[in-house]
């Protein structure tokens, strides 16, 4: 008997999910880093593009509030009590935080190319690491340390040939959001300890939303039916992607995760290059073969360590 294509599909997810249940907890923590660095390209490409035609704020609300109210059917559909924290004040000082590296992120990302932005947020590894050591207790193993600067190298290589163009001050903007956003995963890998995935996830979305509403309202624009429609499927991707880092968050250490982030560069001048005609400088090549390097020795070395298995998710 011939089976149907949602059969199939079916039965290529229960394959697909088998597989993955076999592989290295550090390395189950990685590929869900790069699945959402790689939805986060998507999403930067498409809200780099709306702000170049609106005001950043009014995009940054926007933003998370339609990532809030695509997640709505299923906060119903659980009962809102599944969804309420253990720790509402965490979620709402990790909302705070994140929002203001938002902020800065937003003034930053129409000025700036996709390859540069996404390469400045690499040093956010480096603040993570040092915060992970000192806050959360995680060991700062040597060869994590010689991979994350191995490609903050690379990031330089990228970055430094800009510093003196007219777009220095906005590199140095989108470059003074990366340790508050490394504070906002801090937060996160802390909460995880407790709070589900999908818990985290929607808080976020809905502290963001209310922290950003008084600056969206300055300048207001009535969005067009293509922005609209670019804000949903941002908010869409917004929400998956976060889930992808919090499970990874979840599933090893914060710190082992940080240098997939790296893929990012590949991912986000590709979009660049095809959307925005940015064409990546030689310097950037130069630095992405540095941090792809980096990125590839790092997760064998991961992969080869033995790694006790997370808790699991909690329920409540």
């Amino acid at each position: 008997m011939r089976l149907s294509l949602i059969q199939r599909l079916l039965l290529a997810n229960r394959q697909t999910r088998r597989k993955a249940s076999g592989l290295p907890v550090i390395w189950k923590g990685m590929l869900w880093m790069a699945a959402g660095g790689f939805l986060f390209s998507i999403l930067n490409t498409i809200v780099r593009a709306i702000a170049m035609q609106m005001d950043p704020f009014e995009v940054q609300f926007l933003r998370y509030l339609l990532g809030l109210l695509v997640m709505l059917p299923w906060v119903f559909k659980a009962g809102p009590r599944n969804y309420w924290p253990t720790d509402v004040k965490g979620q709402f000082w990790r909302g705070g935080v994140h929002t203001i590296g938002m902020v800065l992120w937003f003034i930053a990302l129409p000025k700036i190319p996709l390859a540069d932005m996404t390469a400045i947020s690499f040093t956010g590894p480096i603040f993570i690491m040092i915060g992970a050591s000192w806050f959360l207790g995680e060991p700062m193993r040597r060869d994590r340390w010689i991979a994350a600067l191995i490609g903050f190298a690379g990031v330089v290589v990228v970055v430094a040939p800009k510093m003196s163009g007219s777009g220095g001050g906005y590199h140095l903007v989108m470059l003074a959001s990366a340790p508050l956003f490394a504070a906002s995963f801090l937060i996160t890998k802390a909460l995880t300890r407790y709070e589900k995935a999908t818990v985290i996830v929607f808080w976020q979305a809905l502290t963001v939303s209310l922290f950003s509403l008084p600056l969206a309202l300055l300048h207001w624009q009535d969005p067009s039916l293509l922005q609209w429609i670019g804000f949903l499927i941002a908010g869409i991707l917004g929400s998956v992607g976060h889930y992808c880092w919090t499970r990874a968050f979840h599933a090893a250490d914060i710190s082992s995760t940080q240098s997939l982030r790296f893929l990012d560069l590949v991912w986000t001048s590709a979009w660049g290059w095809l959307i925005f005609s940015d064409i990546p400088s030689q310097s950037t090549w130069i630095g992405a073969v540095v941090i792809l390097a980096a990125t590839i020795w790092i997760a064998r070395r991961e992969g080869q360590r033995p790694a006790k298995a997370p808790l699991d998710e909690p329920v409540h």
